[in-house]
C-alpha cells in the first residue's frame, strides 16, 4: 500500500509540536468513527505498551579494572552467578539465574526469593550489590580475586540486553490433570480450575503491527522507562503461524531482541519476579510507537480485544510432553472478562501481564512524543515476516 506520510514528515511534525499522537486504545474509537482512510490522514503515531514477565532478559555489564589487572573467569553479584566468558571485566547476568545458595525446588514448591532479576532491580533502586570475581591469572592479568560493593553508578557500562522479549501473542494456560502444577504461567489448579494468560491484547506492540511493517532493526522504543532499540528479531521468532483476516497471529509468533542503557531506566518499569515452583524472572515495561504511514497501518492499529485470539493449552501434561493440542480458541475480550469456557466448564482467568502498566506506558510514550522528547527511527531492516 502506498504511503501517504514518511518518517521524516512525522518527525518534523513532532518537532514542530503539531503531530497527532494517540494510544492504541484511542485509535480503535477513531477508526470506528472516521474510518481507516480518514484516520490515516489525521493520526501520525499510535503508542503501545506491555508490562509482563520476560524471562529472556539480562544485564551485560562492565565492572572496571583493579590493580593488578584481572581477567575474571567467574563472577557473582549478590551470590547470583554471572556469565564471565566474554572479556576481562565484562559479564552477563540473566534474570532467571537463582542465587547460588537457593534451595530451588528441594522444598517444593520453591520460592526463588532472589535471583538475577532481583539484582537488576536492586541496581536500579540505587542499592549496593556485592561483586565477587575469580581468575586463574595470566602474565598480563595477574589478579586472581576481586571483591567489592558496587552500585549502578559504579559500573562503567550497564546494558539491559534481552534476546527474546515482547512476545506477539501467548498461550492461555490451564491444567487438565488431577494435581496442582507450578509453571512459568503461574500456579495452575487441577481439573482446569483456573487459567492464566499473558498479553496486553489491543495495547500490545506486535499486535498493532502484526506483519512487522514498521518494526525492525533500529526501531527506537520505550524500554524500562528509558530509550532502547530493537537490535534483531528475538529468539523463537516464528511468523509462520495461522492468522486472522486482519493479520493477527492466533498462537505465539514474533519476538524482539532489545537493548538499552540500564542507567536511563527506572525501577518503576523493571521489577523482579519470583514464580513459585518455577524460578526467577523480570517484568519489563516496553512501548513501541507505530507510525501511521498509510491506511493499512491505521487498520492494524485499530485492532480490538474481540478480534485477537489465542489457544487454551494444557500445562499439566501436554506442554511438558510437547503435545500440540488446543482446548479451544478464546479472544482477549473473553479473557479480560474474567471467565472463559473450556470443555463446557466456566473457568476463572487472570493476567500475568499488567493492563494498568501497559496503559501507563502507552500514555507516557504518547506524552514524550508530544513534548518532542522522543522521535521515531526508521528501521534499517524489518523483521522477518515468513514470506
Amino acid at each position: 500500500m502506498k504511503d501517504i506520510k514518511t518518517y521524516d514528515e512525522i518527525n518534523a511534525r513532532i518537532e514542530a509540536g503539531n503531530a497527532v499522537i494517540v494510544t492504541a486504545e484511542e485509535m480503535i474509537g477513531i477508526v470506528k468513527e472516521k474510518g481507516a482512510s480518514q484516520a490515516a490522514q489525521e493520526v501520525d503515531v499510535v503508542t503501545t505498551g506491555t508490562f509482563s514477565p520476560m524471562c529472556s532478559s539480562g544485564l551485560l555489564f562492565n565492572f572496571g579494572q583493579m590493580t593488578p589487572t584481572i581477567k575474571a573467569s567467574k563472577v557473582w553479584l549478590n551470590k547470583v552467578p554471572c556469565y564471565a566468558g566474554l572479556a576481562a571485566v565484562d559479564a552477563y547476568i540473566g534474570a532467571t539465574e537463582p542465587s547460588e545458595d537457593d534451595p530451588l525446588n528441594k522444598v517444593y514448591p520453591g520460592t526463588f526469593s532472589y535471583g538475577g532479576g532481583h539484582v537488576i532491580e536492586d541496581l536500579l533502586l540505587g542499592k549496593k550489590v556485592f561483586l565477587e570475581a575469580k581468575a586463574y591469572g595470566t602474565d598480563c592479568y595477574a589478579g586472581r580475586k576481586m571483591k567489592k560493593y558496587v552500585t549502578l553508578d559504579d559500573l562503567p557500562h550497564a546494558l539491559l540486553c534481552n534476546p527474546r522479549n515482547c512476545y506477539q501473542n501467548y498461550n492461555c494456560a490451564v491444567n487438565m490433570t488431577d494435581k496442582t502444577v507450578y509453571t512459568y504461567m503461574g500456579m495452575l489448579k487441577p481439573d482446569c480450575g483456573n487459567a492464566y494468560y499473558c498479553s496486553a491484547g489491543e495495547l500490545s506492540p506486535l499486535f498493532n503491527d502484526p506483519c512487522y511493517k514498521t518494526i525492525g532493526i533500529g526501531t527506537r522504543i520505550f524500554l524500562g522507562g528509558g530509550i532502547g532499540y530493537v537490535t534483531w528479531h528475538g529468539t523463537q521468532h516464528n511468523p509462520n503461524v495461522e492468522r486472522t483476516p486482519g493479520g493477527a497471529p492466533k498462537t505465539p509468533a514474533g519476538t524482539l531482541m532489545v537493548q538499552g542503557d540500564l542507567k536511563q531506566m527506572s525501577a518503576d518499569y523493571i521489577k523482579a519476579v519470583s514464580i513459585p515452583g518455577y524460578g526467577n524472572s523480570l517484568a519489563v515495561g516496553m512501548g513501541i510507537p507505530i507510525p501511521i504511514l498509510n491506511e493499512e497501518m491505521a487498520m492494524y492499529t485499530a485492532v480490538s480485544n474481540k478480534d485477537l485470539f489465542t489457544q487454551v493449552i494444557d500445562y499439566g501434561h501436554d506442554y511438558t510432553n510437547r503435545i500440540a493440542r488446543s482446548y479451544g480458541e478464546v479472544s482477549y475480550e473473553q479473557l479480560q472478562s474474567g471467565t472463559i469456557t473450556v470443555n463446557g466448564k466456566d473457568v476463572p482467568t487472570a493476567p500475568l501481564s499488567s493492563i494498568y502498566m501497559a496503559r501507563k506506558i502507552a500514555e507516557e510514550l504518547k506524552a514524550k512524543i508530544q513534548k518532542a522528547e522522543f522521535f521515531l527511527s526508521r528501521p534499517a531492516q524489518l523483521l522477518p515476516d515468513g514470506r
